[in-house]
């Protein structure tokens, strides 16, 4: 009796205090506050769609559609518009893993290479210490990507350290082809989307999609062609909607459908790797600490859609968004302060840009000033704005990005304009100088390229991109180009 009595004292407890945290985030305010402040924030940020959901009380208590799903049709987004998850699918994968880890079919700690070697990296033995533990805590020293048309490389001894990997994921996801001996996309929508009822996603394209899909959107605005990947990738390839991955959150909290046991899921929910200050890295997800609790959260980031998620297990409550434009994470932070409370150490990790920072609002003066006048009252209203706005407006990646942008719209002479001052200003920058180099590269004087790239690596020699740039110029010149 005294037992029950006390397990009752603390199942109560534990209610009390899952009640408490949500009554903190309350779901019925922050839709409210939400529907008010998204269409203003998408016009600031030159977002053209949005698909948001909330989970409260363990359960899919809100999902809608914003804006556009493209800025040539005008179509509207729904809760049933299809987005690309990007990075999202990471963990909707790695919860697939642990039900092979459940099932006794895979070890955490068993290397891979003893369930399949891996020819992209057999110049490497260190990848033999790689095992599932290792790249779904990302820690196996794995590059996030090779480069393209590159070979795969070990970074570091797995195990060493944190360091974010795509390729890892590959890796894991076809030693679960082998294992299961299906396509990875088939197994994830036997084994999670259709127990779950994600019935609007999958890690393929299908046709289906096609009427109600959001495409992607550059920085102007100008619309992407979409990605329609024909294999599935457990990186990157997932297509869903805000209800679905809404009802994946739902599973990692309650259990629901054919889920994970209980002490599955708080062993994804470990620190495994460590990150900075307040985040660290479980099995295919990110932790974060403040006071509010544990979080669990990721990010997504796919050429023309920006993702986010975070959800507090103790408080059964979680948000997720999906943007179809590369300016999608200038609204993460206005999005979490009005969608979950606490602060929010692993969007601070992240650092991206505000729609409403300084350094945001400078750029896009001297863009409009450069397009409209030129590049020269450009330079003149630079020199205006620094007496107006603070110094952290004028930053060195503000102008390298400015000149890249101007370089995106065919402005080359204003975009090496813009990186010469960047120069003038940053002259102990080797970024500055690799960028003025492949502008010089992108106009033809090879002279000029092969002198800022030599300025560059000559103030970081770890300028791999640099060297390799000199290294194609010079071949480019010796052959007479």
């Amino acid at each position: 009796m005294i037992r029950a009595i006390a397990c009752l004292a603390i199942a109560t407890t534990q209610l009390a205090f899952a009640a408490s945290a949500l009554a903190q985030h309350d779901p019925g305010a922050r839709v409210r506050e939400l529907e008010r402040v998204i269409p203003e924030l998408l016009e600031h940020a030159g977002v053209p769609g949005l698909s948001a959901a909330i989970v409260a009380d363990g359960e899919v208590f809100w999902s809608q559609g914003f804006g556009v799903r493209s800025t040539e049709t005008g179509a509207p987004v729904t809760p049933e518009t299809v987005f690309e998850a990007a990075s999202l699918s990471k963990p909707v994968f790695a919860y697939a893993v642990m039900q092979l880890v459940e099932r006794g079919a895979i070890d955490l700690d068993r290397p891979l290479a003893e369930y399949l070697p891996y020819d992209d990296i057999e110049h490497d033995q260190r990848y033999r210490q790689v095992t599932a533990r290792l790249v779904l805590s990302h820690s196996s020293g794995f590059p996030n990507w090779r480069p393209r048309g590159g070979q795969l490389t070990i970074n570091f001894d797995p195990g060493a350290k944190f360091s974010y990997s795509g390729e890892g994921f590959v890796y894991l996801q076809r030693v679960v082809e082998q294992l299961t001996g299906e396509p990875m996309h088939t197994f994830m929508k036997r084994t999670v989307l259709e127990p779950l009822g994600m019935t609007h996603s999958s890690f393929v394209w299908e046709e289906r999609f096609e009427s109600n899909v959001a495409l992607g959107h550059d920085e102007d605005g100008t619309v992407r062609e979409k990605n329609k990947p024909e294999l599935g990738n457990a990186a990157w390839s997932l297509q869903t909607t805000g209800p679905d991955f809404a009802r994946f959150l739902s599973a990692v909290v309650e259990g629901r459908g054919r889920g994970l046991a209980a002490g599955t899921v708080q062993a994804m929910l470990t620190p495994q790797s460590e990150v900075d200050d307040g985040v660290t890295w479980g099995l295919g997800w990110g932790l974060q600490e403040s006071e509010v609790g544990r979080g669990f959260w990721h990010w997504g980031h796919n050429s023309g859609y920006r993702a986010y998620t975070l959800t507090y297990p103790s408080a059964r409550y979680g948000f997720v968004f999906f943007a179809n434009s590369n300016n999608g994470m200038l609204l993460l932070d206005a999005l979490l302060s009005h969608a979950v409370s606490g602060s929010h150490p692993a969007a601070a990790w992240l650092d991206y840009e505000s729609y409403d920072s300084p350094k945001r609002v400078v750029r896009n003066l001297l863009e409009q000033t450069i397009r409209m006048e030129g590049v020269e009252a450009g330079i003149v209203r630079y020199q205006q704005l620094e007496h107006e706005y603070p110094a952290e407006a004028f930053e060195e990646d503000m102008l390298n990005s400015l000149g890249y942008r101007l370089m995106r719209a065919e402005l080359l002479d204003a975009a090496i304009a813009i990186f010469r001052l960047n120069v003038e200003v940053y002259p102990d920058a080797f970024n500055t100088y690799d960028s003025l180099g492949e502008a010089y590269m992108e106009r033809g004087e090879l002279d000029l390229a092969i002198q800022n790239y030599e300025k560059s690596v000559k103030l970081n020699p770890e300028n791999t991109n640099g060297v390799q740039m000199l290294e194609r110029l010079r071949k480019m010149k010796k052959g007479g180009g």
